[in-house]
């Protein structure tokens, strides 16, 4: 699987920024996938996460009820569409699809919110939100 992740770019605070990540390879709309984000200094973290059928969507405290994630699976493409954003979102956002279980070879109901779980990742998109 290969991920191509887009739509960064500069934004004031409570704008709105949608970032792409369209996906090349494996079927598409048979796993998991989530944005994670990075900024200076900090460790990675999660964002969102949806599940193959887009019927499960979890999101982390920080970002719910501003953020949403969906996928067109017809497209290939998963999407973050951002708004009233804040200047503590400046990050570098990556998109990544979830392993399976190893033990039943199938993906997980419901996305894992922890990056280990995840087996391929976009190369960033610098997202910077000014005060």
């Amino acid at each position: 699987v290969q991920l191509q992740a887009s739509g960064g770019g500069l934004v004031q605070a409570g704008g709105s920024l949608r970032l792409s990540c369209a996906a090349s390879g494996r079927t598409f709309s048979s796993y998991n996938m989530a944005w994670f984000r990075q900024a200076p200094g900090k460790e990675r973290e999660f964002v969102a996460a949806i599940s193959w059928s887009g019927a499960r969507t979890p999101y982390a405290d920080s970002v719910r009820g501003r953020f949403t994630i969906s996928r067109d699976n017809a497209k290939k493409t998963m999407y973050l569409q951002m708004n009233s954003l804040k200047p503590e979102d400046t990050a570098v956002y990556y998109c990544a699809v979830e392993g399976v279980d190893d033990s039943t070879g199938t993906y997980y109901y419901t996305p894992s919110s922890n990056s280990i779980q995840y087996d391929y990742w976009g190369q960033g998109t610098l997202v910077t939100v000014s005060s």
